[in-house]
């Protein structure tokens, strides 16, 4: 599955970041690496983009960039 297929309230753990070039590069900058946990906090009215919370910060992203990035759902609670 991929971050942008979580709902809202969701955490998951990042499995792989995929994309070339830059575009991965700054996946990874962001603090989106392997292992890492994310929880999805918002998505924008339209859809597009949504408010991860990570790493002790909030970080939004497009969704076109959150499909780039598999991840597995943690279980609630």
């Amino acid at each position: 599955m991929t971050l942008d297929e979580l709902a809202i309230g969701t955490k998951g753990r990042i499995q792989k970041v995929n994309g070339e070039g830059e575009l991965r590069c700054r996946l990874l900058d962001m603090g989106l690496i392997p292992g890492t946990e994310v929880l999805i906090t918002k998505v924008a009215p339209m859809g597009d983009p949504i408010e991860l919370h990570i790493r002790g910060y909030e970080l939004t992203i497009r969704i076109d960039d959150a499909r780039q990035i598999e991840v597995s759902a943690l279980p609630q609670g």
